[in-house]
């Protein structure tokens, strides 16, 4: 039982990833559409609060071409290879999402 715990403990351990490993990654919603790619994460108190994502694909003119967005954390499903977010992350036509000035970009 011990030998499994440890083994566990192990693969949690190696799944874990640095901040700097997902720049750059792509985002997808859970149901497979292109979101955009990871910039960089907004931490507070060493706590990671939220991913700016320079936003791509058709998603562009759902947000009135804005070119990136502030997903906050709570939205993201997985993280590896890609980032895998909540389709509930979209911002429906009437929503207004934050949007990331021109000259942070």
């Amino acid at each position: 039982m011990e030998n499994y715990l440890n083994q566990n403990r192990v693969n949690l351990i190696m799944r874990i990833k640095k901040v700097s490993e997902v720049l750059g990654n792509k985002v997808y919603t859970d149901s497979g559409e292109f979101f955009g790619e990871i910039e960089e994460a907004n931490l507070s108190d060493n706590r990671i609060e939220g991913w700016r994502i320079r936003v791509g694909g058709s998603v562009t003119s759902m947000i009135g071409g804005a070119k990136g967005v502030i997903i906050p954390h709570q939205f993201v499903r997985a993280i590896g290879d890609v980032f895998l977010i909540n389709k509930s992350a979209l911002p429906s036509p009437e929503s207004s999402m934050e949007e990331i000035p021109e000259d942070l970009i």
